[in-house]
């Protein structure tokens, strides 16, 4: 069943959720490249903005701790360390950026406070071992040909070689997590349906 729904509704279930990390409550919008993600991640930081009693939570984005292309999944023990640890325990947390330019990560560390919501974006991040802690997980979703006309259309066709690679990474690790169908939330990110795309998201499942 096809569904539009607020993104304001969703900020209010968000906030009255259970933190399963530390204090905070943990928002996990994952899915393969090009689907939607960082569009969804966005605009529900916006909503919670915009709750009563809410806030802007900090949005931490994967691919800003990925160490290049090969970083795919390993990075997951950086950000619990950086990340996730610090939050467990009720305390900030910190990471470095990774810039895809120079292909280094940028001396200036990015602060992320305690705060009552964290947004994490990107491949991986409602992985199996962080479902306990989180409070929603969410999956996008997109047909493959328009993932990859998005992806080159952002990134440039000379990262096709490693997008085709990154693709069947993502594939294998979705077959074995079982992402999808252990997601709370299933959202297409290419809908045909007619709705503000700012207010309103559409929901598979």
């Amino acid at each position: 069943m096809v569904v539009v729904e607020a993104y304001a509704e969703l900020a209010r279930r968000v906030l009255a959720g259970p933190a399963r990390l530390g204090r905070t409550r943990l928002v996990a919008v994952d899915g393969p490249s090009g689907a939607g993600k960082s569009r969804f991640a966005a605009h529900l930081a916006d909503a919670l903005a915009a709750a009563p009693g809410g806030a802007r939570p900090p949005v931490v984005h994967t691919d800003d701790l990925l160490d290049g292309w090969d970083d795919q999944l390993t990075f997951w023990s950086r950000l619990d360390e950086q990340v996730l640890a610090p939050l467990r325990a009720g305390r900030p947390g910190a990471y470095r950026r990774y810039s895809w330019v120079r292909r280094c990560f940028l001396p200036r560390a990015v602060p992320v406070p305690a705060a009552p919501v964290l947004i994490l974006e990107g491949v991986s991040a409602a992985r199996a071992v962080v479902r306990p802690e989180l409070t929603l997980a969410v999956f996008v979703t997109a047909p493959a040909s328009l993932r990859l006309t998005r992806a080159v259309a952002r990134d440039g066709p000379e990262i096709l070689p490693e997008l085709r690679r990154w693709h069947a990474g993502e594939r294998a690790h979705f077959a074995v997590d079982d992402t999808a169908a252990r997601a709370d939330l299933v959202v297409d990110g290419a809908p045909n349906l007619p709705h503000d795309a700012e207010r309103y998201y559409v929901r598979i499942r």
